[in-house]
């Protein structure tokens, strides 16, 4: 499964809060560079916690700058932001760097560009673009894959549903052209993809299955579904059945534990029968942060076929 992620440019990472798609995203970075890729990891700026960045701690870092800087061998960090992405973009449209920085220090140009429909979404689209178009020296692409923490599940919808949406209303322009050349990299399956992340219990599955459903729609291929932190069943199907039949009555820690098992199970099964994508079984590691997502690393390279 990991040669299918990493044959793209860029994957979405998408998820409900606490599934784990940080860690899901740092890991894939690492396995990334391992694989001998130029892995560039990204997450999206939002204003209300821009001081934080679970991301970057898990890199030894507080936050990540608004230009690529190097993470660790192989991985460089980017934050994708709005103000960095219309500064590129105005920059491409005037032709002068110096014209789009001057532009948007004008009060009143900014107080209007922020007050336009889907202006945050286009400035982080624009700023991914313009880290997609970057090259090597010897023309070879700068960065082999793109992996993207993407923040809640109905921002992840609002962005990849934004070329569609302003398509409708802008249909020539540079920003016509930015959104359909922004479309010929995530929405061709050979360049672009989407991971979403869940845990093996019911709403979190039933938010996942509808997640994948609106990655579809805004023509995103969900490339695999990764149901993270599943707990592991010590037993076989004969030693469970065994096992109900000597536990008394009445709550216990243990029996509890094996309802926990079995929920998962279910909402595994429930996952795979739901989704068209493969799903990945990702068990729980008994740590945290950073050492979680070597651990990951090392379960996703060892999955490779």
């Amino acid at each position: 499964m990991l040669r299918t992620i990493l044959d793209r440019r860029v994957v979405l990472v998408s998820g409900k809060g606490g599934v784990g798609r940080t860690t899901v995203s740092a890991a894939l970075a690492r396995a990334a560079a391992a694989a001998g890729k130029r892995v560039l990891v990204a997450e999206i700026e939002e204003p209300a916690t821009q001081a934080q960045s679970t991301l970057a701690r898990m890199f030894g870092r507080e936050v990540l700058p608004a230009r690529p800087t190097l993470l660790a061998p192989g991985i460089h960090g980017v934050m994708l932001a709005t103000e960095e992405g219309t500064e590129q973009f105005l920059g491409d449209v005037f032709r002068v760097q110096t014209l789009a920085r001057l532009a948007l220090r004008n009060a009143a140009l900014r107080r209007l560009l922020h007050a336009a429909p889907s202006f945050h979404e286009m400035g982080v689209y624009y700023h991914l673009l313009h880290l997609l178009r970057q090259l090597q020296p010897d023309g070879k692409p700068r960065w082999d894959l793109l992996v993207v923490d993407m923040p809640a599940t109905g921002h992840t919808l609002a962005l990849t549903a934004l070329p569609d949406i302003l398509l409708r209303l802008v249909r020539r322009g540079p920003i016509a052209t930015a959104l359909r050349e922004g479309q010929g990299w995530l929405n061709n399956p050979r360049t672009g993809g989407a991971l979403v992340v869940t845990i093996p219990e019911p709403l979190p599955v039933t938010e996942s299955i509808e997640l994948s459903e609106g990655l579809r729609a805004t023509h995103m291929t969900v490339v695999a579904t990764i149901a993270n932190k599943v707990p592991v069943d010590p037993f076989s199907p004969e030693e469970r059945a065994a096992l109900e039949d000597l536990l008394p009555p009445g709550p216990m820690t243990g029996k509890e534990e094996l309802a926990r098992i079995e929920r998962a199970r279910v909402s595994l099964e429930r996952l795979r029968s739901s989704t068209a994508p493969p799903v990945l079984a990702v068990p729980a590691f008994p740590v945290d942060g950073p050492a979680a997502t070597e651990a990951m690393a090392r379960f996703f390279m060892g999955d490779e076929p």
